[in-house]
This record gives C-alpha cells, structure tokens and sequence, in this order.
C-alpha cells in the first residue's frame, strides 16, 4: 500500500481517538456546584411539580386568615410561588375514633368542612391563584396558564362510615384518592399501626372495605396504601382493577418503619403499574440520624410549649386520650411551635445532623432501582409531620430538584419524578372507571 495513504490514514485515526477521548472527558466531567444550581433552575421552571400530600387546617381558609398570606403553614400560596410547588394534593383528613353512628356522623361532617374549606380558597379566596383540577388535562391546563393547581386527596376512609354511595359524593367534591385507614383500624381496613400489637380487626379488609374498593374503581378514585397494613394492601391489590399509589410512603429497607414499604410491597407495586411517592418525613427517611436529633427537637419544643403555657404531652398515645376538641387545639399548637422551632434551631451552633433531602432523594434513588423510574414519586407530608433540612417547606422545593440533578436525573426523568408518574396512574384509573361504568 502506499506510504502516504498510511500516513494518512493514521493521521485520521489519530484525530477521531482524540475527538472520541475528549467527548467522554467531557462527559464524565462533574458539573461545578454552580453548573448543577443552573440546570436546576431551568428544570424546576419547565416541568410541573406535583406533591401528593399537604395537610390542611380549615382555620386558615377563612377571609381573614388564608393561603394568600405567608402563614406559619409549611404550605401557602406566597410559600409555593418562592419555592415552586405548582400542584399541591390538600388532604382530606380524620383522625380514627370509634366505629359507630356517632363517629362516623361527626368524621362525615370534618371531611366535608375540609372539603369545603379547599373549595373556597379555590372559588372565592384565590381563584386568580389557584385553581382546583380533577384530571391531569385540567392540571396542565391551569399550570400552563401561570397559576397553582390544588388536586384533593382523602386519608383515611373512616368518614364514608358504612354507606359505601359517600365514596361517590366525595368524588363529586373532587377527591381523587383515598386512604382506607390511618393510624388505627377502620372499618374498613386494618391500618399498619396494627404492627406494634399483633392485634388486627379484620385480617386485611372488611367486607365492607373490599366494597368500596370495588366501588372506588367504578367512580375513578386512586387507592391509597400508605397506611393501611401489608395484608390489607395484599387484598387491595389482588382486588383492584386498576393501578393503586402509596400516596407519601419511603423504602422500608433503608428505615424500618411500618409506614414504608418492604421490597415484597414494592414489588407488588410495579407489577401492579403503581407508584410510591417518596415522603419526606424525618423518621421514616434515617433512624439514626432521626433519633439523635429528636432528643434535642423535644427539648427545644418543650421550651416552646412551656412560654406558650401549653402543657407538652409525651407519646402519641396522650395525644389521642384527649376528646376531639382537646385533641384539635393540640394539634393547632404543634403546627405553631414547629414554625417556632425551625426558625430557632436556624440560629443554633453544635446540633446533630438533621435527616436532610439528600437522605431523601435515597430512597429516590433506591425505589427508582427496585421499580424502574417510572414508579417513584414525590410528598412532603407538610403541615402533617413531613418537612427535612433543606425542604422544610413549600419556599425550599427546588433543593429537591438541585439534589436529583446533583444525582444525574434527566429533565425527562424529573418531570416524571415530579408529576408525570402520579398523573398516569390517575389516568390510567379513570380510563378504567370509565369502561366499568359503560357496563
């Protein structure tokens, strides 16, 4: 061969092993902390951020106290513009009491005023803010006209009492999911506190649970399992036609608590076509970092409840032996005195290391490598326990976004981290309650 043809060609080898070696330098080099804050910034503007789990309370929905102002809530209108929150889930919520008339004529009734009260901030507090979306069209539609979306979903099925036709009003009233039990057995359902005890009312679902399954497929209602117990999850799913969510839910092998689920539930759930939104609560993220800080977080609420001259009740079980007005005022005072102690242990030099959103964004990674991406989404459980270092409220949830890029998540990816997932499943649901109903 000619020795110039040679030459040649070695020369263009020489120059595409150069090229090749300098395209994968490029490709394995970091991004500086500033380069990841940038693309951070551009993601969390383009795609829609969607938390399936804020709690509310009915006092801040009023016309003089509501979520236009920047209340102590870790959620409000001024709090998700500065963070970016565009789709809040504002939860329906009833503590569990006795399976009687009674009870369940008076949960009927706080469902119904929490529902009201969200339908007032959306109608007549804030329609120029924020809007109310029953499907994922709607939620895009309202997200892409420059306001906030508020979406409704229900924990704890104790308020449908024994009259399964209330699964459809509170459809009506645009409740999207539904938890069948919380902290203790419904009526429906046994709730995974059934763990500390052994002691279980039904061995999974009642008779009258597995009903209102089939009866929450029929109208287009998510299944929520985060509380409910692992056998009653099992029956939930053997029975459902569609998909279900664990609506703010961790990985139980990183942190063993009941509220998180085991690799056999997680499993479960991707064959089922669900999906876990990842819950940013301190004690089901880290236990060890958990518990050597709570002891100083108590100390300092202690102080707080003391200057308020509040008596602090230790232990849940004092909590729920309170009646229902006791109970409420309490629960009124810890949502103050957590707004109080942030903002004092900000101030606060030689702390333990707080539970934080890198812990979080582990049980991201981990459920996204158990699953598959497309079963993972994201909670808070703000102004209902939830809330870590760095995404202690609304204001703070593009440091979530910052971590998954930090991580090496896609644009594509995060959006459905961030809403794309949950909103299929929500469509796959009412696609599914639609053929029911045509019979």
């Amino acid at each position: 061969m000619n020795k110039s043809i040679i030459l040649v060609a070695l020369l263009v080898l020489s120059i595409a092993c150069k090229e090749s070696t300098t395209e994968s330098s490029e490709m394995t080099t970091p991004m500086t902390e500033a380069e990841i804050l940038a693309k951070a910034k551009e993601i969390h503007k383009n795609v829609m951020t969607l938390d399936t789990h804020c709690d509310i309370n009915v006092k801040n929905f009023t016309d003089s106290i509501n979520y236009t102002q920047k209340l102590t809530s870790q959620v409000n209108l001024p709090k998700m513009q500065e963070g970016g929150l565009d789709v809040p889930w504002f939860i329906v919520y009833t503590g569990q009491d006795s399976l009687n008339a009674k009870g369940y004529e008076a949960a009927y009734e706080n469902a119904i005023s929490k529902f009201d009260a969200i339908h007032k901030l959306c109608e007549e507090i804030a329609p120029d803010q924020i809007q109310l979306a029953t499907t994922s069209e709607e939620a895009r539609r309202i997200w892409k006209s420059g306001k906030k979306v508020a979406m409704i979903g229900i924990e704890n099925g104790y308020p449908v009492g024994e009259d399964v036709s209330n699964v459809e009003k509170f459809y009506n009233l645009g409740g999207r999911y539904m938890s069948l039990a919380h902290n203790g057995h419904s009526q429906l359902s046994d709730s995974n506190t059934g763990e500390a005890d052994s002691i279980w009312l039904h061995n999974g679902l009642s008779a009258l649970g597995k009903e209102v399954v089939a009866e929450m497929n029929r109208v287009g209602m998510m299944i929520d399992v985060s509380h409910p117990s692992k056998e009653a999850m099992r029956q939930m799913i053997e029975l459902t036609k569609a998909p279900i969510i664990a609506s703010h839910s961790s990985a139980r092998a990183l942190c063993d608590h009941s509220r998180n689920l085991d690799d056999e539930q997680l499993q479960w759930m991707k064959e089922n076509g669900g999906v876990v939104q990842t819950v940013a609560f301190k004690s089901y993220l880290n236990t060890e970092k958990f518990e050597t800080r709570v002891t100083h977080e108590v100390e300092i609420a202690k102080k707080i409840a003391d200057s308020m001259g509040v008596t602090w009740l230790d232990g849940r079980a004092a909590v729920m032996a309170l009646d229902n007005e006791a109970r409420e005022k309490y629960f009124d005072f810890l949502g103050t005195m957590a707004a109080i102690r942030r903002e004092k242990m900000k101030t606060m030099d030689n702390l333990p290391p707080a539970v934080d959103v890198s812990d979080f964004v582990d049980h991201i990674d981990y459920l996204v490598e158990k699953m598959g991406l497309e079963h993972v989404g994201i909670s808070s459980d703000f102004d209902g326990g939830g809330g870590i270092e760095g995404w202690e409220d609304a204001s703070e949830t593009m440091n979530v976004t910052i971590e998954l890029v930090r991580r090496g998540y896609t644009e594509e990816q995060i959006e459905k981290l961030w809403s794309g997932n949950l909103l299929r499943v929500l469509d796959e649901v009412q696609a599914i309650a639609q053929e029911i109903q045509k019979g």
